[in-house]
């Protein structure tokens, strides 16, 4: 079992999870700012919904050996 895949897996499900519950400082981050200002506050929240899952889809993957790490 692959331990960068958990951790993309636990991203993943952070990301979701703040997007999901809408926690303020998650959205009023840095970083987030960029997509709230582009697609507004309930488009940024949606983006980092399918980011997170996208990142638990391929963590899973990478975690399972389907998908194998670059990284030796």
């Amino acid at each position: 079992m692959n331990p960068l895949g958990l951790l993309l897996a636990a991203a993943g499900a952070f990301s979701v999870c703040g997007a999901v519950c809408d926690w303020d400082w998650f959205i009023n981050s840095r970083k987030a700012r960029f997509w709230v200002a582009i697609l507004g506050r309930n488009g940024a929240r949606g983006f980092y919904a399918i980011l997170g899952v996208a990142l638990i889809i391929f963590g899973v993957l990478m975690a399972m050996g389907i998908i194998e790490s670059t990284r030796r």
